[in-house]
């Protein structure tokens, strides 16, 4: 049950339309060293609608944290909303990454839903949707992070967060994400919506 001002602001924000005059930019409350105002727009419009009209908070960056995956689980302990992660990569400076329906966490089994998504700018926006075939969605261990999965992961990143492979997976149908298969991250950063 929502109340008629929450259908109203998620039918505000329910499509992405170009010829629209409307500033559809969302609030960032921090500054991101890695979005452009492009990438926000392409991508705001795109996150499901539940999201839409939020506020983003920057909850994790390797320029703020340093590189660790076990700081981004724990800045991410008190989270419950979904999250926009955004990796820049060393080789091609190319954006990339994902949504996730829950905060990355440490968990035995695959966690999210169908909303989860990965996407890149090369140099236009492509998203890849759940294709339905698994739930291999993430999964998070003390050691790496995982998107994917099926045979192969769509994304991948050490405990480091200095290197990431992308492969095409059976849970998103993805093309490689980054130009590299394997390849080293420049700098991340991880999103929340209040």
């Amino acid at each position: 049950i929502i109340t008629i001002d929450e259908a109203k602001r998620r039918q505000s924000f329910s499509s992405c339309d170009r010829d629209s005059t409307v500033d559809a930019l969302p609030m960032l409350i921090d500054s991101s060293d890695l979005l452009q105002d492009t990438h926000i727009e392409k991508l705001a419009c795109r996150l499901p609608a539940r999201v839409q009209g939020y506020l983003w908070r920057l909850v994790y960056s390797t320029e703020k944290h340093g590189t660790s995956l076990k700081t981004l689980y724990r800045n991410l302990l008190d989270v419950d909303s979904p999250v926009l992660l955004v990796v820049k990569d060393m080789d091609e400076q190319q954006i990339f990454g994902a949504f996730s329906t829950h905060p990355f966490r440490v968990s035995e089994h695959f966690y999210g839903t169908g909303e989860t998504f990965l996407y890149s700018f090369c140099p236009e926006i492509k998203v890849y949707r759940w294709t339905g075939e698994n739930s291999y969605f993430v999964k998070g261990n003390t050691d790496s992070l995982q998107m994917g999965g099926g045979g192969h992961l769509g994304l991948w990143l050490d405990g480091e967060l200095y290197r990431g492979t992308t492969t095409k997976c059976a849970t998103f149908n993805n093309q490689p994400l980054s130009t590299q298969q394997d390849f080293n991250i420049h700098s991340l950063e991880v999103w929340t919506f209040e």
